[in-house]
């Protein structure tokens, strides 16, 4: 279910890394190099994959857009939120800036 824009803006009060996008949520991650930025992208692939659930991905060089939305809910809803902690974990652990 989509959640209504005041409980997405109360969620990322709590995840200020990330922020709205129209009816997505989005963060940008920064690594030291272009194979740190292609082994989020590829642990995150398989993470959205065994979650049946996937994020837009975009990447320039040492950079990783990630933009989660739920499409067949028309916005963001709780898997969105459940992606982004799971992609936070994932960066971190591939040194992201």
């Amino acid at each position: 279910m989509k959640l209504p824009r005041h409980e997405v803006d109360a969620r990322l009060a709590a995840a200020p890394a990330w922020a709205a996008n129209g009816e997505a949520i989005t963060r940008q991650f920064k690594f030291k190099s272009f194979a740190d930025a292609m082994a989020v992208v590829v642990r995150l692939g398989f993470a959205a994959e065994a979650a049946d659930h996937h994020p837009d991905l975009g990447v320039s060089h040492r950079k990783v857009t990630v933009t989660w939305s739920t499409h067949s809910a028309g916005g963001v809803t709780e898997k969105d939120f459940a992606g982004a902690r799971e992609t936070d974990g994932i960066a971190a652990t591939c040194g992201a800036a």
